[in-house]
């Protein structure tokens, strides 16, 4: 029988945001190692989350950040994330996500939520430069559609909320899309970015 008390069954409970029954489960069939069990449950949270993600999410919140640096512009940010019910949108946990990606999104500065968002003719004129400048700097025509593959994904990184690594490392490493999936893990509900706005004094508009 596996080694393990009620109080480590109420720690990995809390840690993974799951029920009493579901962290015994993974505690079972780990034998009782905590890390293992922890591990196991992300990974059912997050093929329940995707699961989930064709479900309707037409709850949520407005989050918001100003940013106001001595001697820059001033930068303030709205985005939308949404939620199945207004139950989750309420919670702590979601409305801080929505203060953190607001942040983020004044200080990386996405143009689009999704790779999927981003206009097919950006994409084309992307690797169109991208291959065009390949073979001006002499490399060889074999290799360049591999350059171009590469840099569209560098270009994504740059300019895909959900492809961008996260600004706060100590808060969570890792992309900004992962994040979100994760919080709909523990969550057990769809939810996802639908739209954000950011607006910087004295910048042009992209």
């Amino acid at each position: 029988m596996p080694q393990f008390t009620a109080k480590d069954v109420q720690t990995l409970r809390r840690a993974a945001g799951v029920g009493m029954m579901d962290a015994k489960k993974a505690l079972v069939e780990c034998g009782g190692d905590m890390e293992e069990a922890r591990g196991l449950l992300r990974e059912r949270g997050l093929a329940d989350a995707k699961k989930r993600a064709g479900r309707a999410a037409n709850q949520g919140t407005v989050g918001n950040y100003m940013h106001q640096p001595s001697g820059y512009p001033t930068v303030g940010v709205i985005i939308e994330l949404a939620s199945e019910t207004d139950f989750v949108a309420k919670s702590a946990e979601f409305q801080k996500m929505a203060h953190d990606l607001a942040m983020h999104v004044a200080a990386a500065q996405p143009r689009w939520v999704k790779v999927e968002d981003v206009p097919a003719e950006a994409v084309a004129k992307e690797k169109d430069l991208i291959a065009r400048e390949a073979h001006a700097s002499g490399k060889p025509a074999r290799i360049i559609d591999r350059i171009v593959e590469g840099k569209i994904r560098s270009y994504y990184q740059d300019h895909v909320l959900y492809e961008q690594k996260f600004i706060r490392p100590d808060q969570y490493e890792g992309k900004v899309g992962d994040m979100v999936t994760e919080m709909a893990a523990v969550m057990g509900e769809n939810i996802g970015v639908r739209r954000f706005s950011r607006i910087a004094v004295g910048e042009q508009e992209l």
